[in-house]
């Protein structure tokens, strides 16, 4: 008798699973000689031919032609998905590229963001894209003044790990006691704060001090005027599209150009990234499930990044709907998990 896995039988789930891996390796519909080879489950060709009949019924197979075997629809890839292990082992090679990658001295996080794209890409051979959030309502974590010889610099470290740096002119003489205790008071002063508020702060400390440090926070606040001015916004970071085009799982040229055009759409790539934000630790979308129907032929898995107790933005691949989930699903795991270390890194 039969097991239940699900809304299926043990055997039919099995079967399915034992298809999808198929027409993933090959993009060719699978029929029931070969799946009988495949499964392993010792089962004949006729209980095999039913039961992929019933799959279709279910909606889990399509028969693209009379002849031919059966291929997987949106629904036979959300179980397959929905049946991975919680944890597939990264290969050595691709554990050495990540560690590689983030060993190295990485100041801003824009900067990591757009390696992290490219590594994801060469890691799975698919599209990456990374959510890179606006510094304009983020928190200040850290703020210091800098000596630089005749001038001064201030950075500014930014909760989401980006890292803002203005040149400022120190005036003639200021001692370096000065410029320590200007730059302890920020410190402490900009703290939790947006740049509207730091830069109000800077403001008000201005009317009550005097002499060098007057002029130093007087200074300080045109530096965070120019951050606000600055063009800034939430933006998509990408890296391998040309992926698609040498991308199988891609077969009709009309594919192609609804998923670059998709790509193209910034706002609609945010949302859904920000969508995955709220789906820990990995998000899979398949689909008709996307809600771009210029992805409809694709698949996106994204995992969001975190640092200081809360989610920063988000990381993932775009694929066809056949792409290899496990092998993408442990890449874009390791990576979020990692980049949320870096960016914590920045923070401090």
């Amino acid at each position: 008798m039969e097991r239940q896995q699900g809304s299926l039988s043990e055997r039919k789930a099995a079967l399915l699973r034992a298809l999808v891996r198929h027409y993933i390796r090959t993009g060719e519909p699978v029929g029931s000689e070969a799946l009988a080879a495949a499964s392993g489950l010792h089962v004949s060709s006729a209980t095999i031919r039913n039961d992929l009949a019933a799959l279709e019924e279910l909606g889990y197979l399509t028969q693209p032609h009379t002849s031919a075997g059966r291929a997987p629809t949106d629904l036979a890839y959300r179980l397959y998905v929905d049946m991975l292990p919680s944890r597939t082992k990264l290969r050595d090679a691709e554990r050495r590229a990540i560690v590689t990658f983030f060993d190295e001295a990485l100041a801003d996080v824009d900067e990591i963001l757009r390696g992290t794209t490219q590594l994801l890409s060469r890691l799975t051979r698919y599209a990456s894209l990374a959510f890179a959030p606006s510094v304009g309502e983020s928190s200040i974590v850290r703020s210091e003044l800098i000596g630089l010889g005749s001038a001064t610099l201030l950075l500014v470290v930014f909760g989401t790990g980006r890292v803002e740096k203005r040149v400022i002119e120190a005036p003639p003489g200021a001692s370096e006691d000065v410029l320590e205790r200007v730059s302890r008071t920020m410190m402490q002063a900009f703290r939790g704060k947006t740049l509207g508020e730091a830069r109000v702060e800077a403001e008000e400390r201005t009317k009550v001090a005097s002499g060098d440090e007057r002029v130093l926070l007087e200074r300080a606040g045109e530096a965070l005027r120019s951050m606000e001015d600055a063009p800034d916004s939430e933006h998509v970071v990408m890296g391998g599209v040309s992926n698609i085009a040498s991308e199988e799982g891609f077969n009709r040229r009309d594919t192609l150009r609804q998923v670059y055009e998709a790509l193209e759409r910034e706002s609609a790539m945010l949302g859904l990234l920000r969508e995955a934000a709220a789906i820990s630790p990995v998000s899979v979308s398949i689909g008709h499930e996307n809600p771009i129907p210029g992805m409809w032929e694709a698949s996106v898995v994204a995992a969001p990044y975190a640092a200081g107790g809360g989610t920063v933005g988000t990381i993932g691949v775009v694929g066809p709907m056949r792409m290899d989930y496990a092998a993408a699903i442990s890449a874009v795991r390791a990576v979020a998990d990692r980049l949320s270390a870096a960016v914590e890194a920045l923070r401090t």
